[in-house]
């Protein structure tokens, strides 16, 4: 099904969302450039018991980084790399002493063509992934780091490195959701404890960190504190339970990419700040994207910041929520694509159908600048009880794929909400890449990697030294969703960063 992002019809999709968000109802960027998405084009599994080289569950997609100078075409289709980076691991009960990792996986896609149908019986086909390889990620002193939440422990700042979270354990606390690769090897990886931007080198050992501004970092008792309300085996509960002001718990840097350009790094909350409404489902619409020069990339240089609008929508019981966002591709220093869904609902959880899964256009072209100013202080909110200042113009939003459209997802034998078996997409949709289609003809099209966060959901999972089963039978794979859309502007070439 084709979707053209200037002139489409809103329909459905927008049913969802309320005026409380105008933004929303704008139809195309300030320039006219269309972007068009064709359709889904392939999906492909890695089984939930799957084990990686150090025996433990594999866990899958909170961010991902496609190899677009290794990508390669010939008779046979597409082949491949991506790193898929999972976050603290296993963690249903309180998190544990798991070791941060990032995973190599081989890429093989034969993509069915847009809009047709795959041959009976391979109908999620077109996307072989294979884990290839995992490297462990570890401290500037090449100490391991854990998962475990950073109940009270804070690492002093240190030279040139800033305070980081520490777990009661002594190591470094990352939970990990968003990776963005250099040519050189190195990545930064983006995390929700802090929330920071970390610099890792190519065989994974911190480099050098980020701290965002003061109105981003969580304080309880008004000091720094890092917890994110999980705590490990034994331990209590950070006192409060809630950070005062700051991102929320588990709410953290969920998104970040590299421009084309390589020249920025954009990074987003997942939703508001604590002060800035982040403390009600129903008022954390305002969440902020922050621009980096990466020109630097030891020393990532704040230049631009502005408020996001999260979808905002009714469930089924007419209630407000925010669909907060869980990841962002950069198309250039001012628009990126934002993947926004609702949660508490998707293969391995009671609720069945998600009401939001979709994939916006952010135009950040006309937004208020608010880098270095006021309101990146703690004591200045932006949006007191998810209210906008009036100075300030948020970014404009538009829908660009609805990843629960039915037809859509029915050519590949995949539903969203009942019945909630296999087939049914998982709730969590945090990984985006992009990649050539490397043909001449389309200059301009791409194909679009999705991947979920599975959880590490498996009836046959091993982590940190135990045997474990997910609650209520549950075995969620790890998903690749591969849609080929035409995305103007962009270039092969300037796309190695990402």
């Amino acid at each position: 099904m084709k979707n053209l992002y200037r002139t489409a019809s809103l329909g459905v999709a927008l049913a969802l969302f309320t005026a409380l968000t105008p933004a929303l109802l704008t139809p195309a960027l300030a320039d006219g450039t269309a972007y068009v998405n064709k359709g889904l084009v392939g999906v492909g599994r890695i089984p939930a018991s799957r084990k990686d080289k150090f025996g433990e569950t594999f866990g899958s997609g909170s961010g991902m980084s496609i190899d677009a100078k290794g990508w390669t075409h010939d008779a046979t289709g597409y082949k491949g790399s991506l790193w898929l980076l999972p976050d603290r691991g296993y963690n249903v009960v309180g998190t544990t002493d798991y070791r941060p990792r990032l995973n190599t996986i081989a890429i093989e896609l034969a993509p069915v063509a847009p809009g047709a149908a795959p041959a009976a019986g391979q109908e999620q086909s077109g996307v072989k992934a294979t884990l290839a390889d995992t490297m462990l990620l570890t401290d500037d002193k090449n100490a391991d780091a854990t998962g475990l939440d950073p109940l009270n422990g804070v690492r002093a700042a240190v030279g040139d490195m800033p305070m980081l979270p520490q777990a009661d354990n002594g190591k470094l606390a990352l939970d990990n959701e968003a990776i963005a690769r250099l040519p050189d090897g190195t990545m930064f990886i983006s995390d929700e404890y802090g929330p920071n931007i970390y610099r890792f080198s190519a065989d994974g050992r911190l480099m050098s960190a980020t701290q965002p501004p003061a109105a981003l970092v969580p304080m309880r008792r008004g000091k720094p504190n890092f917890a994110s309300d999980n705590p490990g085996p034994g331990a209590a509960e950070p006192d409060p339970k809630d950070p005062e002001t700051g991102r929320q718990n588990n709410q953290g840097l969920e998104g970040m990419a590299m421009t084309p350009d390589g020249k920025f790094l954009i990074a987003v909350l997942q939703s508001a700040p604590r002060q800035d409404g982040g403390d009600s489902p129903a008022t954390r619409q305002n969440t902020r994207a922050l621009v980096y020069d990466a020109s630097d990339p030891a020393h990532l240089k704040l230049v631009h910041e502005y408020v996001v609008p999260l979808p905002v929508f009714k469930d089924a019981k007419d209630k407000t929520k925010v669909a907060a966002q869980s990841e962002i591709l950069a198309l250039s220093d001012k628009t990126f694509l934002m993947l926004a869904r609702d949660s508490g609902n998707g293969q391995g959880l009671k609720g069945d159908a998600s009401l939001v899964r979709q994939i916006f256009v952010v135009d950040v072209s006309a937004a208020t600048d608010i880098a270095g100013g006021a309101f990146d202080a703690a004591d200045k909110p932006v949006a007191p009880k998810g209210v906008l200042d009036p100075s300030v113009t948020p970014a404009k939003l538009t829908p660009f794929i609805d990843m629960n459209d039915k037809a859509e997802l029915g050519r590949f034998g995949l539903h969203n909400g009942a019945p909630n078996d296999h087939d049914n997409l998982s709730e969590k949709w945090e990984a985006m890449s992009l990649v050539s289609v490397l043909d001449p003809k389309l200059p301009d099209d791409y194909f679009l990697f999705v991947a979920n966060d599975n959880d590490f959901m498996t009836q046959d999972g091993f982590q940190v030294g135990a045997p474990y089963k997910a609650e209520d039978g549950a075995d969620v794979d790890t998903m690749f969703l591969v849609y080929q859309v035409t995305l103007p502007g962009l270039s092969a070439n300037s796309l190695v960063a990402n």
